[in-house]
């Protein structure tokens, strides 16, 4: 399959302090990748520092064959990456307004045309639309997220914990969501706690200390009994765990 970005002894981190120790990574094109680990190990340093929004320190980050290492995160948007946020949405514009700041990027005519897209594929929102997204309930507030990272039409969607905060009947609504945009051919990262989102993935990659553990299929990290152990619990499944990391 085609590599659409890769990150070779990517490091990274916040002033004196390093997060990240040679991160290197592969990311199919239209696969699903789980970024699994526990708060602290790196996740979302390396989705900003993927996104633009922390500087890499060293090595490189490859997008659709481009070194894209020192580019802007404008620059990164225009090409096709697309990010949420753990916090997902500004919570003082209305869900139109955010879907607009979604599409900023791209044209009038792409916009609107998304806009109608994406009330369609979640249409909770189109009842809303005017309403501000701090007035929304928490999967509500993440279906938004999804849809205003959407409106760009990214051709990778980084996401940083889609299910914080939200009870196992939002996180499985919100899975159901990405599940969709699985099916039409978008590539995502999940970085995760939630053993959950191992249900969409085509590969997970494990984060410990900034560096990754273990790259592979989620039958692959089942089959490992430290993993498993250290994952799910003992004699438990990823369809059986309502929760995060044990």
């Amino acid at each position: 399959m085609t590599c659409l970005l890769e990150t070779t002894d990517l490091r990274s981190g916040y002033g004196a302090i390093q997060v990240l120790w040679g991160v290197d990574l592969a990311i199919a094109a239209h696969a699903t990748v789980v970024l699994l680990g526990p708060n602290g190990a790196g996740k979302t340093t390396l989705l900003k520092c993927l996104m633009g929004l922390l500087p890499a320190r060293a090595g490189v980050i490859r997008f659709r064959g481009q070194d894209i290492t020192r580019l802007t995160p404008r620059a990164r948007i225009r090409a096709g990456l697309g990010y949420m946020s753990e916090l997902a949405v500004f919570p003082d514009l209305t869900v139109e307004e955010n879907l607009d700041l979604g599409a900023l990027f791209v044209d009038r005519h792409t916009a609107r045309r998304r806009r109608g897209e994406l009330y369609t594929l979640f249409p909770v929102l189109t009842e809303k639309r005017r309403q501000a997204a701090g007035g929304l309930s928490g999967g509500q507030r993440k279906m938004l997220g999804v849809a205003k990272a959407l409106a760009g039409e990214p051709r990778l969607l980084l996401m940083d914990e889609p299910s914080a905060g939200l009870s196992p009947l939002m996180v499985a609504t919100v899975l159901a969501s990405l599940a969709q945009c699985r099916a039409s051919g978008l590539t995502l990262l999940i970085a995760e706690q939630n053993v959950k989102f191992l249900e969409l993935g085509d590969t997970v990659f494990t984060m410990e200390g900034g560096r990754i553990a273990f790259g592979g299929t989620p039958a692959a990290i089942q089959a490992d009994d430290g993993l498993r152990r250290a994952y799910f619990g003992l004699g438990m499944s990823p369809r059986s765990t309502e929760g995060g990391l044990a």
